[in-house]
């Protein structure tokens, strides 16, 4: 177990958590359980996520419960002690044993015993922390699992999120792969700030997603304005291609300390009726509560203009957009679609979003800026290259500078030179321009 430097309230937990288990046992008929486990201040993983979701007294016996198996394979086995040896000896306690995995796997059952005894009324209390509306539930920590029909709710096993389970083990999540199951690429930069420029109006309102992210749950909590608000903020950016949408995505992931995934939308879209909306349930499931920013490209390739039903295809299409729309407005976290064109975004998606930005095409003072940042140090330019006449005269996006600047800086490379004249630059503006389908 690598729980972080300091695990002392872990293992704490842990051998209180073996108290309990020994004093059911002795105890079977107790109302009155061992006081809680106290905690000291730390800032280890099983502290941040106690602290986060401040657990009561039968919340963390069940996490706990679900956990031991993963930090200390064999624990309940210990402490239950040779009462267990065969399962069906001792019923009462529940658990069962996995395929691999050759300790007691801890059921609902297990928490159901270890909390109420024989206690019918503390039962069915019990049984309540894994209904649809609990923290567990919504906040994709805990879930029961499903059992065959005709066998007690209550003898699902308990399963922790597996990536709370990395978190608590070893300190950190990993970022999921790109696959069918999941799909969306973890997107990250070496770039900074600075090195986007954007128009002022633009970057004002980029400040208050960052402001979001830094005070929100705060006011959620403390200011209550979680009971008259929806959760998470959803943000729309619409501007020609090239103008630093996915960019400044990636940036705002980096300053604020979380995960940014770029969706393919054309893994998620299916034709098959149903799949489409399968397939954007395993993305947020995955992404609840994860703190993840998730970022649509292209987003009218479901978000476009509602179109009137004519056949069964158009009410499919409605279906996915509205359903896209609900898992958007119930997800915690930041929510970014990009898109080229604001019109291809119907009206009444829009009006969904907190904020609205729009990445114009950069002016000249703004392409004199793209164009000094992006010039390497190494590169020299002839006395024939002003950049204040290129940025005046060639209106160009930013992503369309850097083009320029690599494909100009590998050919002056490749020539052993180390200095860009004005034909060369120009020419490489003219080949964006032919590119992107502008008359030159």
């Amino acid at each position: 177990m690598n729980a972080g430097r300091d695990a002392s309230n872990l293992v704490g937990a842990l051998s209180w958590l073996d108290e309990l288990v020994r004093f059911r046992l002795a105890n079977p008929g107790a109302t009155e359980l061992l006081p809680p486990p106290e905690f000291h201040a730390t800032d280890d993983p099983f502290t941040r996520v106690i602290a986060r979701h401040e657990p009561g007294y039968a919340e963390l016996v069940v996490l706990l419960l679900a956990l031991a198996p993963h930090v200390a394979p064999g624990r309940l086995d210990a402490a239950i002690g040779d009462t267990l040896t065969e399962s069906a000896s001792f019923p009462e306690a529940g658990g069962v044993r996995g395929t691999h995995h050759r300790g007691l796997l801890p059921t609902g059952e297990t928490a159901a015993w270890l909390l109420a005894g024989s206690d019918l009324a503390a039962g069915a209390y019990v049984r309540g922390l894994f209904g649809p509306d609990h923290w567990f539930t919504t906040r994709c920590v805990l879930e029961l699992e499903a059992v065959r029909d005709g066998e007690p709710l209550l003898s699902g096993r308990l399963i922790l999120d597996a990536d709370l389970v990395e978190f608590l083990v070893h300190g950190k999540v990993p970022a999921p792969r790109f696959s069918t199951a999941f799909p969306a690429q973890h997107i990250t930069t070496e770039m900074d700030w600075s090195d986007l420029v954007l128009h002022p109006a633009t970057l004002l309102q980029i400040r208050d997603i960052q402001n979001w992210v830094a005070f929100s749950d705060r006011a959620m909590g403390e200011w209550g304005l979680g009971r008259r608000v929806r959760p998470g903020y959803r943000a729309l950016f619409h501007g020609p291609p090239g103008t630093g949408k996915t960019l400044t995505a990636t940036l705002l992931g980096k300053h604020t300390g979380r995960d940014v995934f770029r969706i393919d939308l054309s893994r998620v879209v299916s034709k098959y009726i149903g799949e489409t909306e399968q397939n954007l349930a395993r993305l947020f499931d995955r992404a609840e509560s994860k703190d993840w920013i998730l970022f649509f490209d292209e987003a009218d390739a479901l978000f476009g203009k509602r179109t009137e039903i004519r056949d069964a295809h158009d009410k499919y299409a409605n279906q996915q957009a509205a359903y896209l729309l609900q898992r958007i407005e119930t997800f915690d976290g930041l929510v970014i679609l990009a898109t080229n064109q604001r019109n291809n975004i119907d009206e009444a998606f829009v009006r969904r979003f907190q904020s609205v930005i729009h990445f114009p095409m950069p002016r000249a003072e703004e392409r004199l800026l793209l164009w000094s940042n992006s010039l390497p140090e190494q590169l020299e330019l002839s006395s024939d290259v002003s950049l204040h006449d290129i940025s005046t005269r060639y209106e160009i996006s930013g992503a369309a500078i850097m083009n320029v600047v690599q494909h100009c800086s590998i050919g002056v490379l490749a020539d052993a030179e180390t200095t860009l004249d004005r034909r060369r630059l120009e020419a490489a503006i003219h080949r964006e321009f032919v590119k992107e389908g502008k008359v030159v």
